[in-house]
């Protein structure tokens, strides 16, 4: 499977910092997207940290006997436990945590993992789906069926995580199977752009009239518009027909 693929980071219109980090493998074997929490300092090295631990162990496990799952699930405690010992080592960065979602094409086939309210969307033809459920008290909500949609999006506790990395209690990681055909396109994104956009405007700027780096732009660009509150990040990933 042949990829396009693209990637924009912006700080926003407020943060005068940037923690959100993204990293795209030049040969399109994955991609991933980290947002940083926890002050400046804390949020902007728990991302990076996430973001070189993982790929540098998934460059090396590459073309090992690890299935696919496996691979995967090492990278993100490897992650997790560089985060645990760097707050240990400088306890001023004691509360510093990131999300994260990772998208890989290994072995001819394709999976993802998600931690934290970062995202993963697919577009296939008129359908945008996210393939992510948010770690989130207000997600949690929704599913007991106590909270709407409409209600979730302005709740004050929309932001509160149930799971990110940087945390002992980290329960493990699960990886699912990711459906690709010619034709979808992937947004990685962190939460900088869908507390801005909804799935609408993002489905519009999303379109395949437009090429990745355009959407890119136009993503991020509109999320400024809307306000541009927090750090906005998208990578975006398009299967060639």
């Amino acid at each position: 499977m042949k990829f396009n693929f693209t990637g924009l980071s912006d700080p926003g219109k407020v943060r005068k910092s940037n923690q959100d980090h993204f990293f795209i493998d030049p040969e399109g074997n994955f991609f991933l997207v980290a947002d940083g929490m926890g002050g400046h300092a804390g949020g902007e090295e728990a991302s990076r940290m996430a973001t070189e631990v993982i790929q540098k162990h998934l460059r090396e496990r590459w073309r090992s006997w690890a299935d696919s799952e496996t691979l995967l699930m090492e990278a993100v405690q490897k992650a997790n436990e560089a985060i645990i010992l760097d707050q240990e080592n400088y306890p001023e960065r004691g509360d510093m945590g990131t999300t994260l979602v990772i998208a890989i094409s290994h072995n001819g086939k394709n999976w993802l993992t998600h931690i934290g309210d970062s995202r993963i969307y697919r577009l296939r033809g008129d359908d945008l789906e996210q393939l992510t459920k948010d770690d989130t008290w207000v997600a949690q909500a929704m599913g007991m069926g106590d909270l709407t949609a409409e209600e979730a999006r302005v709740h004050p506790w929309r932001h509160i995580l149930s799971k990110c990395l940087g945390r002992k209690d980290l329960s493990p990681v699960t990886v699912h199977p990711l459906d690709l055909q010619p034709g979808d396109r992937l947004l990685l994104c962190s939460d900088g752009l869908t507390e801005e956009l909804d799935d609408i405007s993002i489905f519009d700027y999303l379109r395949p009239s437009l090429s990745c780096e355009e959407s890119a732009e136009a993503l991020v660009e509109a999320a400024k518009e809307h306000g541009g509150k927090d750090n906005i990040t998208v990578v975006i990933v398009e299967v060639v027909k």
